[in-house]
């Protein structure tokens, strides 16, 4: 935990524990501890529908769609991408490129 050091003025010095002594505003809030719910976005929701209602869509691959829904998709049976790079559905390279 940080240790409040000095206020001045509109602002006070901390110490934070990795030993850095930061200045920061009276005005901020802050919590004493840590989390208490920290594994909350790992629950098992146990079925697709528990998704469904948090306002989480179905991930449909490119491969499985057609050729006019993504570049990806298309072919007859488990067809390769057909493409040496793997593009997004706007048509754009999903490989990094240096500047």
């Amino acid at each position: 935990m940080a240790k409040l050091i000095a206020k001045e003025g509109k602002s006070a010095t901390l110490k934070l524990p990795s030993g850095e002594v930061r200045f920061i505003s009276q005005n901020c809030s802050a919590t004493i501890g840590q989390v208490g719910n920290v594994g909350f976005n790992q629950k098992n929701l146990g079925r697709a529908g528990a998704k469904r209602w948090l306002g989480k869509r179905p991930v449909v691959r490119g491969v499985v769609m057609n050729p006019v829904d993504h570049p990806h998709g298309g072919g007859e049976g488990r067809a390769p991408i057909g493409e040496k790079k793997t593009y997004n559905p706007l048509g754009l390279s999903r490989t990094w490129k240096k500047n």
